[in-house]
């Protein structure tokens, strides 16, 4: 079974700031930085950084919460590291650093969740991990 997913972007606004629009009708400001655009928004490179962080961290929480551990915060804290001499210059390096509170967690079953979403649910993961090396650690507050 597949689905179609359906975003748009257009809207031009001063040099390159664009709109994207999810299915829902939000929006979020997307420009180039300076000098070519205005920095009025995510870069597109910011964006696939959120994806991941959102992606992981949505499926780290689902797979906590069928383990019976309840996660009250997570905060996900994402670096890359982009190649400038080569074009594309695209991100060659992905840091993920996990923050997470709850009354019952333990590293045993943190450290599964990140892995599980890492190696097997998390499709932002699986459609970047041949082309970027990405790396994570967790504290658990």
């Amino acid at each position: 079974m597949n689905i179609e997913l359906n975003v748009t972007v257009g809207d031009l606004k001063g040099r390159m700031q664009l709109t994207g629009k999810g299915h829902t009708g939000h929006t979020v400001p997307i420009d180039y930085t300076p000098p070519l655009g205005d920095d009025r928004g995510f870069t597109s490179l910011e964006l696939l950084m959120v994806s991941l962080a959102s992606c992981s961290g949505h499926t780290i929480q689902f797979l906590l919460g069928k383990m019976g551990k309840k996660l009250e915060k997570l905060d996900v804290q994402v670096n890359g590291t982009r190649r400038l001499d080569v074009h594309p210059t695209v991100l060659t390096d992905i840091r993920l650093q996990y923050a997470l509170k709850g009354e019952n967690l333990d590293g045993a079953s943190v450290e599964k969740a990140i892995t599980m979403a890492e190696k097997t649910y998390c499709p932002v993961w699986a459609m970047i991990r041949n082309n970027v090396s990405v790396s994570w650690e967790y504290t658990i507050r």
